[in-house]
This record gives C-alpha cells, structure tokens and sequence, in this order.
C-alpha cells in the first residue's frame, strides 16, 4: 500500500486541495462578481426610472378632483418617446417659473389658441368640455387674462390643473415646451 499524504481535514494531498493562496482569489473573484451585479442592478434602476417608469406623489390640490393630494402614481417617461402628448393627458411637468416637478392637464396643442370668457375656456374658438372638473367650477383668471388670447407655438403646450381656483398653471407662466413634459401619469 502506497503512502499519501493527508491534509488536516483527511483528504489527500492533490485530490481537490487547492491550498492556502488560491482560497483568497475565489474569494477575490466572488467579491467582484458581487460588485459588478451590484453595479448593474443599480444601473438598471436608474435606467428604468429615469427612461421608463417611476413613482411619483401628488403634492397639493391644484389636480384635484382626479388625483388626491399625498397619493402616488405611476408615471410612464417611455410614451411621449412613441407618441406625441394629447390634449387631456394628465402629465408631469418641470415648472418653468422654479424647476420644481408638477402635475397638470394638456388643454391646447402646438399651434392652437386659447381664450379664456366668463369662466369657460375655448381652445381653437370651441368651447372645452371639461367632465373632469367639480360641477359648476369655472376658470378662473387673472383680469388681464380674460379675453386674451393666447397662442401656442411650436412644441408649446398650455396647461391646466383641475382645481382651478387653486393651482398655479399656463395661467400665470404661459405654455410650456414639449422639452419641459416629462411623461404622462398613469391612474
């Protein structure tokens, strides 16, 4: 019977002992490939969120009666990559007044006019049905807007929120380029 040499554990030397060095670079390798997973989840969040789709909060009233103040949504950054905004669309805007994200209405497309007279809004000379505002709520608006007419220019949107004696919109900044719609919310 030949004689072996044994290690510690009662294995034989060669028979998968791998010795003391290259322990430590399968760790090496496996903290790696723990890193590089990392990275890429992380990266795919942002991704998704930034490009796709993300979670965003209504902060105050000026959308309400549609979207509560305090309840979250979805919001889909991917639709205006495949189509252009429609009028209706409840989005999430960058306001060109502080930068700060909100959410309002598209009333009026590129290349349409807006009149606001007692209390109603005509886009195009037509009088807008609005089955989303409260009964008997009208638009309300600064004195040197009613009877103004205001133009749309090219990829310039003019925006609303539903509660109209309580939100800050179009009204005050005019339209908003289509650079500054960040997506459409999805209720």
């Amino acid at each position: 019977m030949a004689n072996h040499e044994l290690t510690m554990d009662g294995q034989r030397a060669g028979s998968g002992w791998t010795g003391a060095g290259s322990g430590g670079k399968r760790w090496l390798k496996q903290l790696g490939q723990l890193f590089l997973f990392a990275a890429l989840a992380v990266a795919s969040y942002q991704l998704f969120s930034h490009f796709i789709l993300q979670s965003v909060q209504v902060v105050g009233p000026s959308i309400a009666p549609t979207l509560r103040d305090s309840d979250y949504y979805f919001l889909n950054r991917w639709a205006y990559y495949l189509t252009p905004p429609k009028r209706s669309d409840i989005v999430v805007i960058k306001d060109p007044t502080d930068g700060t994200f909100v959410v309002k209405r598209i009333i009026a497309m590129p290349g349409e006019s807006v009149l606001f007279k007692d209390g109603e809004v005509y886009v195009n000379g037509q009088k807008l049905v609005e089955p989303y505002l409260r009964p008997r709520a009208g638009t309300v608006t600064q004195s040197t807007t009613n009877g103004q007419l205001v133009l749309c220019g090219k990829d310039q949107y003019f925006v609303l929120g539903d509660n109209r004696e309580n939100s800050y919109d179009s009204r005050a900044y005019g339209p908003v380029r289509r650079e500054n719609i960040l997506g459409v919310v999805m209720r």
